[in-house]
């Protein structure tokens, strides 16, 4: 018996591109808030341009979801890969702020590109076990997370910001050829005749589909799990800098964080595999909620260790959430996948750009323990809905 939780061919594939892709961009963007302070920019301006990212991911994902029908799916991920590529380019040249922020917009649409695409391919194929599927497309990233960050703080430190960016463009293009190789084949048929007017229709089935009873508890959990998200990645690494840690902690702790949690998730995945996706979202939410309260209320007593330890926690909470969230999209929606996974890919940048905003509105007057205390009640307390639990054999 296998060691490792099994994974399709078509999951491997687009997971490996999902993996490439975050380690392009997290060689630097673990670090985004730092340059952009070296910018000059304040904390609203900060929150804003992660608003900016997020916010056209979740605009464009129904027209993504829309081409899917016409473009096949492999295409729109490279194209939206080499988004990526333009947008490693862009901060290396932008001359003021208007330009940077076009940069953000372009970077947000590439992002939807990619990730409602990649969820379509995964949807629309036969998944023996659409939650393991999922949980191990959203750890895939996580496996690079243990270097990237120590790979971006080498090149920022020899070649300064410049560095980094040069080298999100280069794994981009590469990885951009790569997803259209092994992709191609796999989801062409996943393409079909359609109107928008249909799509129009089909999405309108999925609302309705989602709106009812035993399904939008879930998804709204799971839509706080994201905003919560969405501020820590735009500020946890400013919380640490302020809670005293060096720029060499801030490294060392994202690097060992992400090395520990590379086996926690390959465990992780087989559990995942064995609740309903209800239970994934509901346990998930509920971890992420009382991890989240610790780190709030003990923030003037913790240290590297504890808070270390909170972050695993929060970690398996979200990877638990997340891919019970998708697996419930992927199994009440399963005559709709392209629209499955536009509607998916829009909750998430949706929750993050509102969490990056907020947050930046509301971390002067609250502070960071307090936003931490509320999100995690918050959390906790929508997590703990009742619901009967069934154990997938």
């Amino acid at each position: 018996m296998s060691i490792f939780p099994k994974i399709e061919k078509i999951t491997r594939d687009a997971s490996i591109s999902h993996f490439l892709l975050m380690f392009g961009y997290r060689i630097f963007s673990v670090y985004f808030p730092l340059f952009l302070v070296s910018r000059n920019f304040s904390t609203p301006q900060i929150g804003y341009a992660h608003f900016l990212i997020y916010l056209p991911i979740a605009f464009f994902a129904p027209l993504v979801g829309f081409l899917n029908h016409k473009i096949n799916p492999a295409i729109l991920m490279a194209l939206g890969i080499l988004g990526y590529g333009v947008y490693s380019l862009g901060m290396i040249i932008f001359p003021n702020h208007f330009i940077f922020y076009l940069f953000q917009v372009i970077l947000g649409v590439s992002a939807a590109l990619f990730f409602v695409s990649s969820r379509a391919i995964l949807m629309g194929s036969k998944l023996e076990n659409p939650d393991r599927a999922f949980a191990w497309f959203y750890s895939f990233p996580s496996f690079g997370d243990a270097v990237s960050p120590a790979i971006g703080a080498i090149l920022i430190w020899k070649f300064g910001f410049i560095g980094v960016f040069a080298l999100g463009f280069i794994l981009h293009f590469f990885n951009a050829i790569f997803c259209f190789i092994r992709l191609r084949k796999q989801a062409g048929r996943l393409t079909e005749p359609i109107k928008i007017r249909e799509s129009g229709q089909n999405y309108l089935k999925t609302i309705e589909v989602l709106r009812k009873r035993e399904n939008y508890p879930f998804i709204f959990i799971s839509f706080l799990v994201l905003v919560l998200g969405g501020f820590n990645n735009a500020f946890f690494i400013l919380f640490l800098k302020n809670f005293g840690f060096s720029f060499n902690q801030i490294l060392i702790f994202n690097s060992v964080l992400s090395l520990v949690f590379v086996p926690i998730s390959i465990w992780l995945i087989k559990r995942i595999s064995k609740l309903t996706s209800e239970r994934n979202v509901s346990l998930g939410s509920q971890i992420v909620g009382i991890f989240s309260i610790l780190l709030g209320a003990f923030a003037g007593v913790l240290n590297f260790f504890s808070i270390f330890f909170i972050m695993i926690g929060k970690y398996i909470g979200g990877l638990m959430a997340g891919s019970g969230r998708s697996g419930l999209l992927t199994t009440k929606l399963k005559k709709y996948p392209e629209e499955s996974a536009a509607v998916d890919t829009i909750f998430s940048p949706l929750a993050t750009a509102i969490g990056a905003l907020v947050g930046g509105l509301i971390i002067s007057p609250l502070g960071y323990p307090l936003i931490f205390i509320i999100f995690g009640v918050l959390i906790f307390g929508a997590g703990t809905i009742k619901m009967k639990t069934h154990v997938r054999d």
